[in-house]
């Protein structure tokens, strides 16, 4: 099927790969439908696109590239919401805050996006510990793989 989108304009996708937000995303509630576009092959980022609104698309970064200690406990609540049976069937990403330059970007830590790979869900987690976790950690530390 074809969507279109905010970044890429129409682009085909398979059914098999929308994620569900059964919540939507914190401030889009009735956005449930995502998924997950390549942004650059040589980037640890990706477009979480929804399939539902054209205008609706976050740029996401795998934090683990830019923050290398960076990690998180999932609640016991939020492995049920999300279904999730194994550790390896979770990737979590970061929301991006594009700035003038990449450098100056920034990613947020507090609230990462996980993602149950196997089962098809998604959930944004709200952390919280605001100082181990910034809410606009700049991408430009690479403190990762990234660097």
């Amino acid at each position: 099927m074809n969507i279109e989108t905010k970044f890429f304009g129409e682009v085909a996708i398979k059914k098999e790969d929308i994620l569900i937000f059964e919540a939507g995303v914190p401030g889009f509630p009735d956005a449930q439908k995502f998924v997950l576009l390549p942004l650059d092959a040589d980037l640890p980022l990706v477009v979480l696109q929804s399939i539902e609104k054209q205008e609706l698309g976050f740029i996401l970064a795998y934090p683990f590239a830019f923050k290398k200690e960076y990690s998180f406990d999932i609640s016991e609540e939020e492995k049920r919401a999300l279904q999730i049976e194994q550790e390896d069937d979770v990737v979590a990403y970061a929301i991006v805050t594009l700035k003038e330059t990449f450098q100056e970007s920034t990613m947020n830590l507090l609230a990462p996006i996980v993602i149950n790979t196997k089962k098809k869900f998604g959930k944004q987690i709200v952390l919280q510990d605001s100082e181990l976790y910034p809410l606009r950690y700049p991408i430009g530390l690479e403190e990762g793989s990234a660097k």
